[in-house]
């Protein structure tokens, strides 16, 4: 098939990449035309595993190419809406992006197609939106022609920073929201192959779905942590207590997102946490438990702070290894490990920070803004591996498993991301 995806974050630039390796043609747009150029160049825009090798066998092959607009989609088979819905002052999503997007697929769609072109959206939604936003604005634009113009289907992605690409061609599940709960003969052929549970249903049971699942990994990170701290403070192994609760399989589930540890953070978690909360207060739905995630997440940020400085002396020196979000990526925005960096340095403790995924030169969009408003001179705190190595340092915390990857001979190490 031929495939414009919209917004090449990670979410979407992973599926180019993904869909690229499965012979489909894919053109990629988005309005940052720095990033267009270093892809067509053959430079990943993101930091995650496998994506450099997928971009440069699709550039060879011709199956992919960045742009900063279309004019034409006459001869599309589907459309991808990736583009971000960031937190508003007030929690709910921002839907600007959105809009926009919309907006200019319906310009574009013209005359001259046989069948209605499928525009699928993968961006986080807040139940309703498709029928209540995306709907009317084809309307206001088609008119009468809007059913044969365009199918708009709703299709959430399940991707972990990471593990993207194999998120991607093994998901937990598929799930195609549409107008009447049918099943979409262009989103059957897109998934052909792959091995996961499919769900046809409607658009707003689609929406909502990424809300419950995100929230219940938020839940199940904060309680873990909880019980963490108070395994912690009361000299239990927490790491023995976790293992016999995630051996319960039949009635605790899985063993993912309860290990205590890291607070949550990320693009995802917190912001759909946040438009959950606004949802429920709006309609009067009172979750109490949900309410209280992100005020637990930030404690649990203050308990990991204190525990670092209660072993400094002094304007101690510290080696922070691992600053993004995730090992192996460069998504800093709310990652926990920031907010702990910031208050090692009001301390006035000499921080140093070894993470080789991050390149400030590199970062773009959010990504960018969120480093700099929180962590301005982030560059000058970055040291390369024989730096790292060579210390010496009061202490060392570890904040993701790129510690695995040193040799630091006898320096104390605290690991923020596991407790014992």
């Amino acid at each position: 098939m031929k495939i414009v995806i919209y917004g090449l974050g990670y979410v979407g630039f992973t599926a180019a990449c993904c869909l690229a390796r499965e012979g489909h043609e894919v053109i990629g747009i988005d309005v940052n035309a720095d990033k267009v150029n270093e892809i067509n160049s053959g430079h990943s825009p993101i930091k995650e595993p496998q994506v450099d090798a997928l971009l440069t066998t699709a550039l060879e092959k011709g199956l992919i190419r960045a742009q900063t607009e279309i004019s034409d989609l006459v001869d599309v088979d589907l459309a991808i809406v990736c583009v971000g819905t960031p937190s508003s002052i007030d929690g709910s999503h921002d839907m600007g992006y959105i809009a926009k997007v919309t907006e200019q697929i319906a310009d574009c769609l013209g005359t001259g197609r046989t069948e209605p072109l499928t525009v699928t959206y993968r961006s986080t939604f807040r139940p309703g939106t498709v029928r209540q936003l995306v709907e009317p604005i084809f309307q206001s634009r088609l008119g009468a022609q809007t059913d044969a113009a365009v199918e708009i289907v709703y299709d959430p992605e399940f991707l972990r920073e990471g593990s993207a690409v194999n998120d991607f061609f093994a998901p937990p599940k598929i799930v195609i929201g549409t107008r009447d709960g049918k099943r979409s003969k262009v989103m059957d052929k897109l998934n052909e192959g792959l091995d996961a549970p499919v769900f046809n249903t409607g658009y707003e049971e689609a929406e909502i779905t990424k809300f419950v699942d995100n929230s219940w990994h938020a839940a199940k990170i904060v309680f873990a942590n909880e019980m963490g701290r108070v395994c912690h403070r009361m000299g239990i192994s927490a790491k023995k207590v976790h293992e016999i609760f995630v051996s319960d399989t039949k009635l605790n589930i899985s063993a993912y997102y309860t290990r205590p540890g890291g607070a949550f953070g990320g693009s995802c978690l917190p912001k759909d946490v946040r438009a959950l909360q606004h949802m429920a207060s709006e309609i009067g739905a009172y979750t109490h438990l949900i309410d209280s995630l992100v005020q637990s997440n930030e404690a649990h940020k203050t308990y990991q702070a204190q525990d670092i400085i209660a072993k400094l002396p002094k304007g101690g020196r510290v080696l922070m290894v691992g600053l993004a979000f995730k090992a192996q990526t460069d998504d800093l925005r709310e990652s926990p490990n920031v907010d702990i960096a910031r208050r090692l340095l009001q301390g006035g403790y000499q921080l140093s920070v070894y993470d080789p995924a991050i390149k400030p030169e590199d970062l773009r969009g959010q990504n960018l803004g969120y480093i700099f408003a929180f962590l301005p001179n982030v560059g000058e705190l970055l040291v390369d591996k024989a730096t790292a190595e060579a210390g010496p340092w009061d202490l060392v915390v570890a904040s993701n498993s790129i510690i695995k990857g040193l040799d630091l001979g006898e320096a104390e190490v605290l690991r923020t991301y596991e407790y014992d």
